[in-house]
């Protein structure tokens, strides 16, 4: 119970934090919390409370919010149930990052450095209490981490090799940082089918929506999604 209250409440201020991130794109984690915290009031409430596009603006920015906390805390949830109880907690802030990361980039094509850096140094920081706690080796968990890390910020760059004169932008710098966390998340054994399940992910959402491009980090966090829970099942 106690998950799904923290995966709704979380999950339910997602499209807020994109929305700040978009309006004012922030570099640094202390400017973030700043912008996050302070709000400039442009318009005055009686305005806004009679301002009949505002109004609908309101209402699909919260039913926005209230789906991101229901699928949050589902997710969540499942997680809860199928992990061990000592790798919940860390897998909880994995999945909230996901999913924040998954609506920035959605909304500005961008998978900002304050969140991604973090997640890898997190991701280098679950290994060795997965080591540690789980009654794994130590030294071969945080090599495994260590090395999906690597793999995934190399095999995107290696395969963007083949394709750049056609496909300059096929992975982004933000793309490849994000792929490189979730390989010390998931170790190096697992980064390779997360990279191929996106690319599949990526091009039947093209296909659907009848376009060449789009925001690739969406595809990367709903494989990894899938692949963190096929190793679990």
């Amino acid at each position: 119970m106690l998950y799904i209250i923290i995966g709704f409440a979380f999950g339910f201020t997602i499209p807020y934090l994109a929305r700040r991130f978009a309006k004012f794109m922030p570099a640094t984690l202390a400017y973030a919390l700043y912008r996050i915290f302070h709000i400039n009031k442009t318009v005055s409430y009686s305005k806004r409370k009679n301002n009949h596009k505002y109004q609908q603006l309101c209402h699909r920015y919260f039913m926005r919010s209230l789906g991101w906390g229901i699928i949050t805390s589902a997710v969540i949830f499942l997680a809860s149930q199928v992990l061990p109880s000592q790798e919940t907690p860390w897998v909880t802030f994995l999945i909230i990052v996901l999913f924040m990361l998954m609506e920035i980039d959605k909304r500005m094509f961008l998978l900002p450095d304050i969140l991604t850096v973090p997640l890898l140094i997190i991701g280098f920081m679950y290994a060795t209490f997965a080591g540690n706690c789980l009654g794994y080796d130590i030294a071969s968990s945080t090599a495994n981490s260590s090395l999906g890390a690597l793999g995934g910020y190399t095999i995107p760059v290696i395969a963007s090799l083949f394709i750049i004169k056609k496909h300059p932008d096929a992975f982004g710098g933000g793309d490849i940082k994000l792929l490189s966390a979730v390989g010390a998340w998931l170790g190096l054994s697992n980064i390779p089918y997360v990279i191929l399940l996106s690319c599949l992910i990526f091009a039947i959402n093209c296909f659907i929506n009848k376009k060449r491009q789009g925001a690739y980090g969406p595809s990367i966090v709903i494989s990894t999604l899938i692949i963190l829970f096929l190793i679990e099942y």
